[in-house]
């Protein structure tokens, strides 16, 4: 463990290193050994560092057989000295979140023996998994309420190797999946947990703790929640939208749901208006063709009108026209589409017609003996309907 720095300083910036090798994997991504570093590879649910060597930019940082590879845009200047320099504010951002799990994790088992299962540290949010099919909105307060209390009291978190013999002196929150090297997190009187990640010095140091929501995932509860800077970043996104709303609604925060369940009915009724007036529209449209019809087959090619106005349409008019058959194309944007109707009296084999239809535009379709519907490619409306009245006919 003496060429990972940062199991001994978990707060180092800045380092220096020999080039030990540089290859590329099997996928053809350049990346460099070095004799020591402060870089922490992907593990435990914590993501990779990102930072420098030489000016050159760390992308990834995996452990591969023991191997901690760095993965660069481009490759180092081989026989010279390595000055590492890790992105820190990533890198305090991941000790926040990881110690925050810790807390939140404890603090659930603590108070309600909720197991945490596993654990995964997002690029916004984290996210644990608990041994619970049910967690109510008082236990996750009263959990939040525990964590938060844990973090204020600026408990120290410390971190100690032991061998097998001696960890028998720790409860520990879960089994372990290593027999050696084993490394344990403590939270002194509150939690004990074999982990590999970086964690800050204090409790304090994690800042704050929030719970954002959580869902059923299968026989578990899957809570989200932020710590530190990012309880700070997601204030200050609710908050620019919050003022947002309060302009465009005229109303003070304390009213927003109010006002926005104002708007919904409004928006419901207007909904419900619309479509009174669009039934009427088409009523009005139907009569009119009914009105015009000279033949047994009547026809009509439209622009961009949706497949179920087309069927709506359709319906209105054999329920009318009991004795005639009505064809209906549309020209929509790539595509052309129809539907072909007959009332009750009216004669005809609407499946053969629909048939030929699809075969003349490439296209599929379905329906019953009365109304068909389907699309294809685009054509021009008037000669689609030419070509299939005269196989009709």
């Amino acid at each position: 463990m003496e060429n990972k720095l940062y199991y001994h300083d978990a707060y180092m910036k800045k380092f220096s290193a020999e080039l030990t090798a540089q290859k590329e994997d099997e996928s053809g991504r350049i990346y460099a050994v070095l004799s020591q570093t402060a870089f922490y590879p992907t593990g435990g649910g914590q993501p990779f560092d990102t930072g420098f060597l030489n000016g050159i930019e760390v992308v990834d940082v995996e452990e591969v057989d023991g191997e901690i590879r760095h993965y660069t845009k481009e490759k180092l200047t081989a026989g010279n000295p390595v000055e590492g320099a890790i992105d820190w504010e990533r890198r305090f951002d991941h000790m926040q979140q990881h110690a925050g799990q810790h807390i939140l994790s404890a603090s659930f088992e603590d108070l309600y023996g909720y197991k945490t299962v596993s654990f995964h540290l997002g690029k916004d949010t984290l996210t644990i998994d608990l041994d619970t099919e049910n967690l109510s909105t008082d236990e996750a307060a009263k959990v939040e309420g525990l964590a938060n209390q844990v973090i204020l009291e600026n408990r120290p978190i410390v971190t100690k190797w032991v061998d097998e013999e001696e960890l028998k002196q720790y409860r520990l929150r879960k089994e372990l999946s290593v027999s050696d090297n084993i490394r344990l997190v403590i939270i002194p009187d509150f939690d004990y947990n074999g982990c590999g990640g970086t964690h800050p010095n204090s409790t304090a140091e994690v800042g704050s703790l929030k719970i954002l929501g959580w869902e059923r995932q299968k026989k578990m509860m899957r809570v989200e929640f932020v710590c530190g800077k990012r309880v700070l970043n997601k204030l200050g996104q609710k908050h620019e939208v919050i003022k947002e709303l309060t302009a465009q609604l005229n109303a003070p925060e304390q009213d927003l749901s109010a006002a926005v369940n104002r708007l919904l009915g409004q928006k419901k009724e207007l909904e419900k208006s619309i479509e009174e007036m669009k039934s009427q529209l088409l009523e009005f449209e139907a009569n009119k063709i009914i009105g015009s019809v000279t033949s047994d087959i009547a026809s009509s090619v439209y622009q961009d009108r949706s497949i179920q106005e087309l069927q709506n349409l359709a319906r209105l008019l054999v329920s009318n026209a009991e004795d005639k058959v009505f064809l209906l194309a549309s020209e929509n944007d790539d595509k052309l589409q129809f539907v072909l109707a007959k009332g009750k009296k009216a004669e005809g084999n609407l499946k053969e017609w629909s048939k030929h239809a699809l075969s003349l535009i490439d296209g599929k379709g379905g329906g019953n003996e009365t109304l068909v519907q389907g699309g294809g490619k685009l054509i021009p409306g008037n000669e689609f309907i030419r070509k299939l009245t005269e196989f009709i006919q």
